[in-house]
């Protein structure tokens, strides 16, 4: 039987003395384990402090039997498996997350990048052949696409949400939703730097740049989650 609840076994490992802690074999177990894995930090250490807890518990219930705390925590270990086991489970719905943090991110940033063009496009500058006209038809097409790619992601929440849970999440889900949030990321930077050319060329300057640094911020929050997942996907397969 368990011993105590898992935050006071982590409270009293707290206050224990670092020469009792440093060699425990199952805290070197969810290191390694833990260096091993890439997603959401939120995620993954949820992952990792569960494990944790069934170690406790499952050394806690091999002690209730006898053995000694090394004895049980070996055994404990041993049944578990080693981390080469269980790095492929968790890493894959680390995965999962970390693409459904991706498609949010689109999701999300999407609107503001096609109000960065909606606050630029407000001001007159000169007809459709000016280059101011060109410029703002091109910033157009860019919204376009990064708001296209962003709907194709957000769609992924409901493959990897409550749907997930009855039906398998397609393995080549994780991957489309990386490539598309780049294709947004590529498409906001654009705008972002076409936004700045329209601050030079028109009156209103100082609107530009505030919709360029907009559409700036919302390029770096999905590209820098898009790039994570990505590497996610090549770490399921290899």
């Amino acid at each position: 039987m368990s011993t105590g609840s898992g935050a006071d076994r982590r409270t009293a490992a707290e206050g224990a003395p670092d020469g009792a802690r440093g060699g425990d074999p199952a805290d070197a177990y969810v290191a390694a384990l833990a260096a091993s894995l890439h997603g959401p930090a939120r995620h993954k250490a949820r992952l990792l402090a569960e494990l944790r807890d069934g170690l406790d518990d499952a050394v806690a219930e091999h002690t209730g039997e006898g053995l000694s705390h090394a004895d049980a925590t070996a055994r404990a270990l041993r049944d578990i498996g080693t981390p080469d086991v269980l790095i492929p489970v968790y890493q894959h719905e680390l995965t999962i997350a970390q693409a459904r943090h991706t498609a949010r991110a689109a999701a999300v940033t999407a609107p503001f990048t096609a109000a960065c063009w909606l606050l630029t496009h407000t001001a007159e500058h000169g007809g459709a052949g000016s280059p101011y006209g060109a410029a703002l038809l091109l910033a157009v097409h860019l919204v376009a696409v990064a708001t296209v790619a962003a709907v194709l992601t957000a769609a992924s929440l409901a493959a990897t949400g409550r749907l997930a849970r009855r039906l398998p999440t397609p393995p080549r889900l994780p991957l489309a939703v990386a490539w598309t949030g780049t294709a947004a990321s590529v498409a906001m930077a654009l705008t972002t730097l076409l936004l700045l050319v329209l601050a030079l060329l028109g009156r209103d300057w100082p609107l530009a740049v505030g919709a360029g640094g907009l559409a700036a911020a919302s390029h770096a929050l999905v590209a820098s989650s898009a790039r994570a997942c990505r590497r996610c996907v090549r770490l399921v397969t290899g």
